[in-house]
Order: structure tokens, then sequence, then C-alpha cells
């Protein structure tokens, strides 16, 4: 157990405190949440490649909290009418799609690495600002429309475009798995074939 999982952890065990937070709108709570969820990602991160304790552990760790606090306040944010709900269904959905994706590739023993790609790095930036900015408008009483506006649509096309991505890296991965089990079928009616007129020259013979 290093360091930077035991900040992971604690930045897993934050999200349904921002979560309560926010249900009980709460916001200036929610919005400290939130940041130091923010702040202690980064710190884990620079412990790690600081004074290498890079794990396994952590490798899996990290992504699940940053995606579990991004994923949760949107939807509570979605659901008090503060981010439209197609927003929200938009991310929700993208992610499922994604994971979905890893168990099939895996189910089908052809498991698929899933790398961030620029796009998806671009959207994970764009969220982390919308959910901030929204729950610092929240917390400190002021209103920023065009700005929030503009980021609500910037981050469904990033997400829309991320979820492209990945469809047709997948697409790619599975349709080359595809192409390798025609070619070993084809290969094996070959070898069997062979059998076969071997088979058939020993009877005549």
């Amino acid at each position: 157990m290093t360091l930077p999982n035991m900040i992971t952890i604690m930045r897993l065990l934050l999200v349904p405190a921002v979560v309560l937070a926010m249900l009980q709108s709460l916001w200036g709570w929610a919005f400290a949440g939130f940041l130091v969820a923010g702040i202690s990602d980064g710190v884990d991160g620079f412990i790690a490649r600081r004074w290498n304790q890079s794990s396994r552990l952590g490798a899996y760790l990290d992504p699940v909290a940053d995606k579990l606090l991004l994923v949760s306040v949107f939807v509570v944010m979605g659901f008090a009418g503060e981010l439209p709900l197609w927003l929200v269904v938009t991310m929700v959905s993208r992610d499922g799609l994604i994971v979905c994706a890893v168990l099939l590739s895996s189910v089908m023993s052809h498991p698929v690495e899933v790398k961030p790609l620029l796009v998806s790095k671009a959207n994970t930036a764009a969220q982390i600002v919308l959910a901030a900015l929204v729950l610092g408008e929240l917390a400190f009483s002021v209103q920023l429309g065009p700005l929030r506006t503009a980021l609500i649509l910037l981050t469904g096309v990033l997400t829309v475009a991320s979820a492209a991505a990945y469809l047709v890296a997948w697409l790619r991965h599975m349709s080359g798995y595809g192409e390798g089990s025609r070619t070993s079928n084809s290969q094996t009616s070959d070898i069997k074939s062979g059998i076969g007129k071997s088979s058939g020259s020993s009877t005549d013979a």
C-alpha cells in the first residue's frame, strides 16, 4: 500500500461526501471536496513518478476514482437541473459503451488495451473544468451563463468525438481478430482437405 494509492483511496472516499453535499445543496462543501480531489489527483501522480511508487493497483484505481467522481457529479447536477440531461446521458453512455467493449473483447479472448487518446484527454479536461465551473457558480452565487453554455457545447462535442474515436479503434481491433480467425479456419480446412486426400491415396494404394 503505497502513499499514492492511499491518496487515491482517499479520493474515492471523497466521492460520496461530495455527492451528499450536493444533494443537501451545500455547494461550498461540494466545491471544496471537488477541488481537494483534483489537487490530490495531481499529488499522487507526482509522488508516484518522483519516488518511483507506481503500482499496478494504482494504475487501475486512479482512473476509476477520477471517472467515478466526474460521473457522480454530472449525474447529480443533471437531476438538479444545473446541466442538460442530454449531456449527462451522452457522458454516461460513452463510458458504458467503452466498458462493454472491453468486456466483450475479453470474453472473446481478444482483450483490447484502452489507451487514452488525445481527444479523450481533451474531453476529460473539459468535463473537469465544466464541473468545477458549475460548482463554483453555485458555491459563490455568481452567474457565468455564456461561459457555461460554451463549455456545455464543447464538452458535448468532445464526448461524442471521443466515443467515435474509441469505437473506430475497437472495430479495427476486432476486425483484425476476425480476419485472423478466418485465416485460421481456412488453414484448418486446408489441413483437413490434405488429410482427406492423403487418406484417399492410401486407400487407393
